[in-house]
């Protein structure tokens, strides 16, 4: 197996049965979006087991020639020729068996946050499956994600974005490269929500109900047990109810709505972090910057200095 060298990704948390969650590598001045190609055959298409692992990002992947069986949260999802599969956040991927059957094989990887397309980059993480442009991600709760095949003439065009996607993303400095960049990444999501089915299952009652109270709720500093008890559930019953049904914990859902807004004010505005924290239930700007920190591997200032080159 040939791919291109990945990122280091950051670990986020480890799940009680072990598994690491692990997030987008932040690369300052450059958009959060890495593509990989894999090039499998069959004398080195195996991976050994025990990497079991989770993604706080989003990952859509293309199958341009052959095909494979890939393992998520247990089950084994057959892809073939021109076959794109989303991958949401939470999603329990077994790498022991991720490129199992992969003979001869050419596929692709996008991984990215919403903060790469312009469109989305606002956009609540509670409202991710009703976007337009993530329509598969949205047929795609656990156990397995959604998969859609590209059309046998539309294919070239695939391998064509995706191609210049990854030259674009291997320059960041060559001017325009992040435009470049979210407007590929744009058209992709595009064409992907384009296969997705037009009627979409209705979203799920319970999982609704815990969105709407963190939208209400997430600029104080509310905790998991806060939003459980408002629903009139225990913390530890609610937690296990929407990571089985979103991939992700309640608290792991707050924690992405607070930082998405954080972001989004770093980016649109010039409020002082004081101002930030007491916005986004993040007490004060000295727990504003640890947080970050740890999330994203840099300080807020140096982050909002580099969204605005």
């Amino acid at each position: 197996m040939s791919a291109q060298q990945p990122a280091v990704r950051p670990l986020r948390t480890v799940r009680p049965d072990g598994t690491p969650v692990y997030g987008h590598p932040t690369r300052l001045g450059a958009p959060p979006v890495l593509v990989t190609r894999v090039d499998a055959d069959a004398d080195h298409a195996h991976v050994p087991p025990g990497h079991r692992h989770a993604h706080d990002f989003l990952v859509l992947v293309y199958v341009e020639r052959g095909g494979g069986t890939v393992s998520l949260n247990g089950r084994d999802i057959p892809l073939r020729d021109g076959d794109v599969h989303a991958v949401p956040p939470g999603q329990a991927i077994d790498s022991g068996t991720t490129l199992t059957g992969f003979h001869h094989c050419r596929a692709w990887s996008v991984a990215f946050t919403p903060d790469a397309v312009p469109s989305l980059a606002s956009v609540s993480p509670l409202a991710w499956g009703h976007h337009p442009l993530l329509a598969l991600f949205a047929l795609a709760p656990p156990p397995a994600g959604a998969s859609a095949t590209v059309p046998e003439g539309e294919r070239p065009r695939w391998s064509a974005w995706l191609t210049e996607l990854h030259e674009e993303l291997s320059s960041p400095g060559r001017l325009g490269a992040r435009d470049a960049a979210a407007a590929l990444l744009t058209r992709i999501l595009i064409e992907a929500a384009r296969l997705a089915p037009s009627a979409p299952g209705p979203p799920d009652p319970l999982v609704t109900r815990v969105f709407d109270e963190i939208e209400a709720t997430f600029r104080e500093p509310v905790s998991a047990a806060d939003v459980a008890g408002a629903l009139g559930y225990t913390p530890g019953y609610l937690t296990t109810v929407v990571r089985e049904r979103t991939g992700r914990t309640l608290l792991e859902w707050i924690t992405e709505r607070r930082m998405t807004e954080v972001r989004r004010m770093l980016r649109d505005t010039d409020l002082p972090l004081g101002v930030v924290a007491a916005q986004t239930g993040l007490r004060d700007a000295t727990y504003l910057v640890r947080r970050f920190k740890d999330r994203y591997g840099t300080t807020p200032a140096r982050w909002r200095r580099s969204e605005r080159v």
